[in-house]
């Protein structure tokens, strides 16, 4: 990225570098994500197989991370026998939380009804483990918050990935200990409900994220996107927020570290 200007602490608290889209040039996007500033990204498994790839790329490289979990569009595919595997996935050192889990009613790629297992169960894991959760939650605002508010959350809770709903839920998300993370649709023109929440989340319970290789921030909409481009997340939360985006890129970087118990 030419930038006239650095941010000098960020976290990509989503990413998924283990995608074929960074198979021709995935060493240089890690150079050009610890030249903006990165000091930690969590790569995000969303079945069985990348959830190996995240850890091979969270030793690979020391400031990548790894969290593994059964997306819920995976959710009817799992073996018997996954749950055994994500446990042994848990006890890795690089792998610092689990997910990515939830509940998908837009594209329904599992059953719903399967959904609600797979995500159940995976919590379930997460509890005895006690690392905390990345939650996807597309077009199922009150099933999601229905299943977290009657199992529980782990004690270290979790992250709300790509935050798409209201302040209300944010509040609703925040008492159960989940953080709060914002993507790149925040830039997006209209977009203003999002940046309401933005604005008024704590700054100490915010994230910030790319979802890599998706949801490009403007002005690079349409591209393939990447960590490096979380800078640009940091800086239209900082506008909403009156503040700077280095403030904002060291707390959420903070965050994450305190989150996820990385020093």
């Amino acid at each position: 990225m030419n930038r006239k200007s650095k941010i000098h602490s960020l976290v990509d608290s989503h990413a998924h570098l283990d995608f074929s889209k960074f198979n021709g040039d995935r060493e240089e996007v890690l150079k050009r994500a610890e030249r903006a500033g990165i000091k930690l990204i969590l790569n995000i498994g969303f079945d069985l197989e990348s959830s190996r790839k995240s850890m091979d790329l969270a030793e690979f490289c020391p400031f990548v991370y790894a969290a593994c979990g059964i997306h819920p569009h995976d959710a009817a595919r799992v073996p018997e026998d996954y749950l055994e595997q994500l446990a042994q996935m848990a006890d890795h050192p690089r792998v610092v939380a689990l997910g990515e889990m939830g509940l998908d009613f837009y594209r329904d790629r599992s059953p719903r009804a399967v959904q609600r297992d797979v995500f159940r169960q995976q919590l379930q894991l997460a509890r005895e483990k006690n690392l905390p959760v990345i939650i996807h939650d597309r077009d199922a605002h009150q099933e999601v918050m229905k299943v977290l508010e009657s199992d529980g959350l782990p004690e270290r809770g979790g992250i709300m990935h790509c935050f798409s709903g209201d302040m209300a839920l944010a509040k609703r998300s925040l008492d159960l200990g989940l953080y709060i993370s914002i993507a790149g649709p925040v830039t997006y023109p209209k977009n203003n409900v999002l940046g309401q929440v933005a604005s008024r989340v704590p700054l100490d319970r915010l994230l910030i994220e790319t979802d890599a290789p998706f949801l490009t921030p403007e002005p690079r909409r349409g591209k393939r996107n990447e960590p490096a481009y979380v800078a640009l997340v940091a800086e239209k939360v900082a506008a909403l927020r009156g503040t700077t985006p280095d403030k904002v890129g060291q707390a959420c970087l903070d965050n994450a570290r305190r989150l996820l118990d990385i020093d």
